[in-house]
């Protein structure tokens, strides 16, 4: 029994520790939120179309805290109670409006200006500082609306005939889809098969060109250029030994042309017939026998 009841009282204790701690993490931060934000009260002297809890509050375009409450004060006039960053640097003459996110999108209470030396915001009655917004900017934000509203309605009533006309041919075109949607599949499942060979194709352009040795392209363009570096060093052989025997061939047909009895008599044969004319002796008269 005392075991167990020493287990109930530590088992107590532990749930009291954190339920302390947990608590006194909000508390803190609750605290530090307070010291953060102050209550600021915004009057609107006229609609404040589009605006509600959790709106932005945004000073020269830049957030500094959020609507917590709007309500009527009376039918023409609404108060709006908002949270604002302390550092934000409101001041007496700050010019407080409305500011939408597109057409549809609700509205930010917009916070602009005020001289650095102007007095600090006057205090309500019960201690909140308050603004009044200037009636002259929601009725230009207004005006802008309205007028933005206006001219689509004017853009859509001119083009009543073309819009119309768009519409009957996008159902038309939605028609012919649903018609033939058994070709669009056939069409689609052939453009998968056609895809498909692509595939195949490239990857065998991809083993060609990159296998694990280079690719059998890379050996055939290896192969193609090799031979070709060795058909110009033969190339390269001939045409050498061409020239010489050409230049041998003139050379000869030169020399023929200066003394064409070498074709006959050799190098040396030049001279030959002078010699042999030289030594053979001239003819003459028969000496007659003598008798006896």
């Amino acid at each position: 029994m005392e075991t167990r009841a020493s287990y109930v009282l530590i088992g107590t204790f532990t749930l009291a520790v954190i339920a302390a701690a947990f608590g006194f993490v909000l508390w803190f931060q609750s605290l530090h939120t307070t010291k953060a934000r102050s209550p600021l009260r915004v009057i609107f002297e006229g609609p404040a179309t589009g605006l509600r809890n959790g709106g932005s509050v945004n000073f020269n375009g830049i957030r500094v805290g959020e609507v917590i409450s709007v309500k009527l004060d009376n039918p023409r006039r609404v108060v709006a109670l908002a949270m604002i960053e302390n550092n934000a640097p409101l001041r007496k003459d700050t010019l407080v409006g409305l500011e939408f996110q597109g057409l549809t999108g609700v509205a930010a209470i917009s916070l602009k200006g005020g001289e650095e030396a102007a007095p600090a915001v006057p205090l309500d009655e019960d201690g909140v500082p308050v603004l009044t917004a200037d009636p002259n900017a929601l009725q230009d934000v207004t005006e802008a609306i309205r007028g933005t509203l206006q001219n689509i309605n004017r853009v859509v009533a001119d083009n009543q005939a073309a819009i119309k006309n768009s519409l009957k041919n996008l159902e038309t075109f939605t028609g012919s889809l649903a018609r033939n949607a058994d070709k669009i599949d056939d069409v689609m499942l052939k453009v998968d098969g056609v895809m498909g060979k692509a595939d195949n194709l490239m990857l065998g352009l991809n083993a060609l060109a990159g296998g694990r040795d280079g690719g059998e392209l890379f050996l055939a363009v290896k192969s193609i250029r090799e031979l070709a570096e060795d058909f110009d060093k033969r190339s390269g052989a001939l045409m050498t030994d061409g020239r010489r025997t050409l230049g041998d061939i003139s050379r000869a047909v030169n020399n023929l042309d200066r003394n064409p009895t070498r074709l006959l008599f050799g190098a040396g044969g030049s001279s030959a017939p002078a010699a042999a004319s030289a030594s053979v002796p001239t003819p003459g008269p028969t000496a007659a026998p003598k008798r006896q």
